[in-house]
């Protein structure tokens, strides 16, 4: 288990960043956090690691955002804050998307705790407002000597 603290958005940002440098295909991220804990600032650095050049927003009444690009993993972007059972998380095509060739990004894992991957990497974001975020990874002990 890795623990960071960061002091505003822009150093969540970084750190997201830094890992999106060192993960590749078949990379599930589920995210665990309160509302305004900075899941998709976090999202936004993973992205930009990878290279992808998209604005990403919350999925939040979409469901799935995908950010595409060439040369560049796919992101597929999942809010299941909605999704409180596995017969719901069924009818929102989640097992369609390409997992293998990807980055999944799954916001409220909480929800579907049960059905995620055995290799998902957990990220777990504790603060809110201007507080100093703790963000805990577990999963993948190796990224600590990237993102010291």
């Amino acid at each position: 288990m890795l623990s960071y603290i960061t002091h505003s958005p822009a150093e969540t940002h970084a750190l997201a960043k830094a890992i999106g440098q060192h993960i590749g295909k078949g990379t599930c991220i589920a995210f665990f956090g309160d509302l305004g804990a900075g899941k998709t600032t976090f999202t936004r650095g993973l992205a930009e690691g990878l290279g992808l050049p998209d604005l990403v927003s919350s999925p939040t009444f979409a469901l799935v955002n995908e950010y595409h690009a060439p040369g560049c993993i796919s992101v597929y972007h999942f809010d299941m804050y909605r999704v409180t059972s596995p017969e719901a998380l069924e009818t929102t095509g989640f097992w369609d998307y390409p997992a293998e060739d990807s980055v999944f990004v799954i916001e409220w894992a909480e929800n579907i705790e049960e059905e995620l991957p055995e290799h998902a990497l957990r990220i777990t974001i504790a603060g809110s407002g201007d507080q100093p975020r703790t963000v805990t990874i577990e999963g993948n002990d190796s990224l600590a000597d990237f993102i010291g």
